[in-house]
């Protein structure tokens, strides 16, 4: 193993309210095997995937590791838990990451949700790692987003200039530790995701997009699950 790894840090810490099924939704099965699986097999399969540490729902622990164990997952190295927030998630893997390697090391933070991640997807936020230190894969918007408030659109931004940010999202450990360490202490801050934290507390580094696909859903609600099952080919 280098000495400075890429890590993968699955984030399942989430307890699927919204899917209303009373269990995680990253245990659902899709095709016939859970969520988790499907995340979990596609960083295994990554050439670019040294280790990867699941941030997991406290009572689900275990299931995690029967998952990883009936999919041959080698490189899972540890399921920890995460905490009230995704940023909670996010600095609980930075924390590991930090223990398992050094300041340099590549982390790749995904959303198990998004369980139909490709080895390409994930091979390119890797590789734009080795110029960049903050990495995302975004697809272009082929909507028309609107600024709202009261019920009334108030702005139409440029079409051209809008993408839809995927996972996974790719630091450079040193980089994304210390942003995540200023925004606890900023309690007016809540991040949705781990670029938001870099462009807010380290404008200086650019963040690099590199191409995703509509294929990386993020499974939230039920019909998320019909499509990526379709996607599956699953009957």
């Amino acid at each position: 193993m280098p000495s400075e790894p890429t890590i993968a840090a699955v984030l399942a810490g989430g307890t699927g309210a919204r899917m209303g099924a009373g269990l995680p939704k990253q245990l659902l099965d899709v095709a016939g095997k859970p969520v988790l699986r499907h995340t979990l097999e596609a960083f295994e399969a990554s050439a670019a995937v040294d280790r990867i540490v699941l941030v997991m729902a406290e009572g689900h622990h275990e299931a995690a590791w029967n998952i990883a164990k009936a999919a041959n997952v080698t490189k899972l190295s540890a399921v920890i838990g995460g905490g009230a927030t995704r940023a909670d998630s996010s600095v609980a893997a930075i924390r590991w990451a930090q223990e398992a390697a050094g300041p340099g090391a590549k982390l790749l933070v995904h959303d198990a949700a998004r369980m139909l991640v490709t080895g390409r997807i994930i091979a390119d936020v890797a590789a734009a790692l080795d110029e960049w230190e903050a990495v995302t894969a975004a697809v272009p918007s082929s909507d028309t987003v609107v600024e709202t408030e009261g019920g009334r659109i108030t702005a139409v931004p440029d079409r051209a200039r809008l993408a839809r940010v995927q996972t996974p999202q790719g630091f450079r450990l040193g980089l994304i530790a210390a942003a995540h360490e200023a925004a606890a202490a900023d309690p007016g801050f809540t991040p949705t995701d781990d670029c938001s934290v870099v462009l807010r507390y380290r404008p200086d580094v650019p963040v690099r997009i590199v191409e995703g696909a509509e294929r990386n859903l993020k499974v939230t609600g039920p019909e998320d699950l019909r499509i990526a099952a379709a996607l599956l080919g699953a009957p």
